[in-house]
């Protein structure tokens, strides 16, 4: 067994304690043995003969020291169909530096997870040693880089009408001379049997050496590999054709008289379909990308920069944090910034998918290819290139289409297996027709049928593509993948929950009322806005917004103490305060006074004052506009909806009652929402926004965050809403439900067609009266099958 050594940086090591710990996680994996762990330098030294990279990496994950892993995305030419792409990726994860690979077909790239230590350019090596030319991907601004599909479709085109070209005269030659017999005997008259073979046998020869000679240069040494794909198919098939053909004609004695017949029309026409089926795939995998490539041209080339009190243009690439702009009316904004003069409306349907623009004045945020309103704004630079807004939204859109779905699997162990199958296939149907068959030319031909049909491209295609394109789809609408199984899970969704604050309810309490014993409304609300004024929960802006509102002046607060699900207490002016819930003043030992309003549909906020409750503040969320019909359109779709709320239970369920929620769960801790998720079981989704909504966005089986709430609650989550708009919901179930139902059809589509026609082209029919497929026919089959499967998913263009 092949030994290799690893060496893994895991910045978690501080100490020997730590260095030992990893030592000790490490030795208890089999295949691992000379391990050296040095606590200074942050690294680990080892020897693996049998052991895998992600056993490895998932040991060091559960010891508490995760190694430091980079991804490398590389750019591969060459790849034509599901075989390819699982060579590449076998061949890869085979490494043992690499310890995850995800091919992608239709973006004709690789994504590779791996330390640090090795290059992509030697990840680029590795598969160009496996027949696939490939390169590290540039690094680039999301806006340089060029559309692959479109250059391969181009030259493609280019190749297949020089194929048209070249194989026109051996079609007509040869095909028209059957269908006319005036024509066969006129050409035959005149030109003769022999020139016009050789003429074929020319015609055809330049054919597969000029336009087809991919299919012959991959397709034969993946061959004698011991790894045939597509190309080696195409290969056999068309040279099988064409050398029986030219035997025929030059070596005539060695073929018995009854099976001297030429098939160069059939050669000539496979390279040119097959060409031609490519050619459209790469046109329709271009359109499948088109919603992100037009995301990426929103942002501009320039923008004006105020220095010095001038204004001067420059390229938005040399921009910097900082750097203060000017925006014109009707201009896209160049980079993410904060508007610092001005106000006025910004479009912002590309990010959100709302069609209404956001109003914005001094201190809003502006994102990168938004267009300005009628007004002149200046806006402070705050984030350029990757950091940008648009460019982590095209960036989290390419993971989620580099990503695979478990329905993926079955495909892949198929097509691991397809080709050598239908070679085997190919040969039994040599034997068979050379046993019971007329003659060697019937053999041949039939043989030669059953190498074109197959089709292993469409399998590939049937679920990549429908990522592509419902991704893409997605962006469009403002609804963001970051992980591609999530559109799986989410389109399984059996119970949804909702956080209540900022996701059903606007987020932006409003004092509606004052309950005050023995001390002044002003007074209380004084000494309450001070402590509050530290604090960051939504509630808290509503009392220092009531406060501004009676014009009342904030002493300042000490020892303020945040009480996470229960409130905070501080010292103002001498006075312990106590705000918070009722269970904070209970666990505090204070009694709440006996005659308290009504807090129906309400958010009590208690007060308590040395020690005695002096105050109650009733504070209300407004229910956002969309939310009924968010609930009545989830309900539509079979869900069953939760509401799980850190409010009151009958505050909570009084917003339930009014947008007819199923269940309600108010007065929750986040550990509180984490369990009542878990027990949801599966088929759970979870819709929140903020810090303490994390946990359950990430123990459910689909996360949804609202785009405008934490950047934590996003990176838990699998789903991004970036308008905040709950309504987007169902349409994020609804696309989902598409792309499924989608890769439903296009995998049906991709077995039924060889599972049918396999047989047919064996000739299965010819004993019961039916037809011997010609192998040109399975050549334009084979080359549509593909185009159907992309076409079909580029429906998904109009979901949702």
């Amino acid at each position: 067994m092949t030994t290799s050594e690893l060496n893994l940086s895991i910045p978690g090591i501080t100490c020997s304690a730590c260095a030992g710990r990893v030592e000790r996680a490490l030795t208890a994996l089999p295949g691992v043995r000379d391990i050296s762990v040095n606590p200074v330098t942050k690294r680990a030294h080892l020897s693996v003969a049998g052991a895998s990279l992600p056993d490895i990496d998932a040991a060091l994950r559960d010891a508490g020291y995760p190694a430091e892993w980079v991804t490398t995305k590389i750019q591969i030419e060459g790849m034509s169909c599901a075989s390819c792409a699982g060579r590449i990726e076998r061949g890869l994860t085979a490494r043992p530096e690499v310890t995850d690979v995800k091919v992608n077909l239709v973006s004709n790239s690789a994504t590779i997870r791996h330390p640090p230590d090795l290059s992509p350019q030697a990840l680029a090596d590795a598969v160009t040693a496996l027949g696939y030319p490939a390169r590290p991907a540039a690094d680039t601004p999301a806006r340089d880089r060029s559309d692959p599909h479109r250059d391969e479709a181009q030259a493609l085109k280019r190749r297949f009408l020089i194929a048209l070209a070249l194989t026109l005269p051996v079609f007509l030659t040869e095909m028209g001379g059957h269908l006319f017999p005036v024509l066969h005997h006129w050409l035959y008259g005149t030109i003769g049997q022999q020139p016009l073979w050789l003429m074929q046998m020319v015609l055809t020869a330049l054919v597969m050496a000029g336009p087809g000679r991919q299919f012959f240069t991959t397709g034969i040494p993946a061959l004698l590999r011991g790894a045939p794909e597509m190309n080696s198919l195409v290969a056999l098939g068309a040279g099988a054709a064409f050398l029986y053909s030219a035997t025929v004609t030059l070596m005539p004695s060695l073929v018995p008289a009854s099976s001297r017949f030429v098939y160069f029309e059939a050669a000539a026409v496979i390279v040119t379909l097959i060409l031609m089926g490519r050619w459209l795939e790469a046109r329709a995998k271009g359109q499948a990308g088109q919603a992100i490539r037009a995301l990426i041209e929103l942002a501009p080339d320039s923008a004006t920069l105020l220095r010095d009190g001038e204004a001067v243009t420059v390229p938005v690439a040399d921009l910097r944090p900082g750097d203060l702009l000017r925006l014109a009316p009707g201009e896209r904004v160049a980079v993410d910034g904060i508007i610092t003069e001005g106000s006025g409306s910004v479009d912002e349907a590309m990010l959100t998918g709302e069609p209404i623009p956001a109003s914005k004045t001094v201190g809003d945020a502006v994102t990168g290819g938004t267009v300005n309103g009628s007004s002149a704004l200046t806006y402070r630079v705050t984030a350029t290139g990757a950091d940008t807004t648009l460019s982590r939204i095209v960036q989290m859109v390419e993971e989620a289409q580099a990503g695979k779905l478990p329905v993926q699997a079955l495909v892949d162990r198929v097509t691991r297996v397809f080709v050598p199958v239908v070679i085997g296939l190919a040969l039994l149907t040599f034997a068979l027709w050379m046993i019971f068959g007329p003659d060697l030319a019937h053999a041949v031909v039939a043989a030669v049928a059953v190498l074109i049909i197959a089709c292993p491209c469409a399998m590939g295609l049937a679920v990549p593509v429908s990522i592509m394109v419902g991704t893409g789809r997605g962006a469009q609408l403002g609804i963001l993948f970051r992980r591609g199984d999530g559109l799986q899970r989410l389109a399984e969704a059996q119970r949804i929950a909702f956080d209540k604050t900022g996701t059903l309810t606007l987020g932006r309490p409003e004092l509606t009322s004052l309950w005050t014993d023995g001390m002044a409304e002003d007074q209380i609300l004084r000494l309450t806005a001070a402590a509050e004024a530290q604090s960051e929960h939504p509630l808290a802006n509503a009392i220092l917004t009531a406060a501004a509102d009676r014009g009342l002046d904030l002493p300042p607060a000490s020892q303020v103490e945040a009480k996470p699900g229960r409130g905070l207490s501080a010292v103002v002016e001498g006075h312990d305060l106590l705000i918070g819930n009722a269970a904070a003043l209970s666990e505090a030992g204070i009694t709440l006074a006996p005659d308290l309003p009504d807090a129906q549909g309400v958010t009590p906020v208690h007060v308590a004052l040395d020690g005695q409750h002096r105050a109650t503040l009733a504070l209300s969320d407004p229910i956002r506009p969309e939310a009924a019909a968010t609930v009545a359109a989830l309900h539509d779709l079979g869900l069953q909806v939760v509401m799980l709320s850190g409010d009151v239970q009958a505050t909570a369920e009084s917003v339930g009652q009014q947008i007819g929620i199923d269940q309600v769960q108010g007065g929750l801790l986040p550990d509180d929402k984490l369990k009542a998720v878990q027990e949801m079981g599966e088929g759970s989704v979870f819709v929140g926004d903020g810090i303490n909504d994390a946990p359950a966005l990430a123990a459910a089986d689909t996360g949804i965050a609202i785009g405008t709430g934490t950047d934590i609650a996003i990176e838990s989550a699998d789903v991004v809403l970036m308008s905040g708009d709950p309504s987007a919901v169902p349409q994020a179930i609804r696309l989902s439900r598409a792309v499924m139902r989608n890769i439903r059809q296009n995998l049906f589509w991709a077995f039924a067609y060889n599972t049918a026609l396999i047989p047919v082209a064996m000739g299965v029919l010819v004993p019961f009266g039916g037809p011997q497929l010609s192998p040109m026919l399975a050549a334009g089959a084979m080359a549509l099958s593909s185009v159907f499967v992309v076409g079909n998913a580029l429906r998904l263009r109009r979901a949702a």
